[in-house]
């Protein structure tokens, strides 16, 4: 089973955390023959290179009850949806410009019963909302990213770490953390899971 390299990762799921995630091969599978949100090269692997991937953020930060997550660019709903099912108390916003991301989104979220998600068809800079936490995944450069975002983000500790922003990245980002200008801490995500996947990708985590 696929979702095996979830349990072994993250072994103390509830039985209904189980059954969210085991659901997830077949819904992504039935969405993607209809709307290509994960490359067909991809589809194999929905567990290590979208499920595990969103949740090395996870092994990073946890989130607290009532903690309020956004998710920038979610795409089909990643990192946000494997995030959700892990934090049932937090609370997730996934935002999206194109419509039919967030359909699926959407719907893969209202299919699994997951109360604690609601994705919106909105630009990142468009949301009128604050948060504790930012999270996403490869959408664009950090600055880019903290020019939409960072002003939206309070002040305070809503999980391990103090509120901020948390980037699942690849490669060398010396560059772009510099021109970002923010104090940032890069956690290589082979230290969390096992893989030649995850050898060059990285959580970059922005303390607000």
């Amino acid at each position: 089973m696929d979702t095996d390299l979830i349990y072994r990762y993250f072994p103390d799921l509830s039985p209904e955390q189980k059954e969210r995630f085991a659901a997830l091969g077949p819904l992504y599978a039935d969405w993607n023959a209809k709307i290509n949100v994960i490359s067909r090269k991809d589809t194999g692997h929905l567990y290590e290179r979208h499920v595990l991937h969103s949740l090395a953020i996870a092994r990073v930060c946890r989130f607290d009850a009532g903690a309020r997550v956004l998710d920038v660019g979610t795409g089909g709903g990643f990192p946000g949806i494997p995030l959700a099912i892990l934090f049932p108390e937090a609370r997730f916003t996934l935002a999206d410009s194109i419509g039919k991301k967030i359909l699926v989104a959407s719907s893969v979220a209202g299919e699994l019963g997951l109360e604690n998600v609601r994705a919106v068809q909105v630009r990142a800079e468009a949301v009128g909302e604050r948060f504790d936490y930012v999270v996403s995944r490869a959408v664009t450069a950090l600055p880019t990213l903290c020019g939409w975002v960072w002003n939206k983000i309070d002040r305070g500790r809503r999980g391990t770490l103090p509120d901020g922003m948390l980037c699942l990245k690849g490669g060398d980002l010396t560059e772009e953390i510099a021109a970002a200008g923010k104090k940032a801490e890069v956690f290589d995500i082979s230290g969390f899971f096992e893989g030649e996947f995850f050898e060059t990708k990285k959580v970059v985590y922005l303390p607000k």
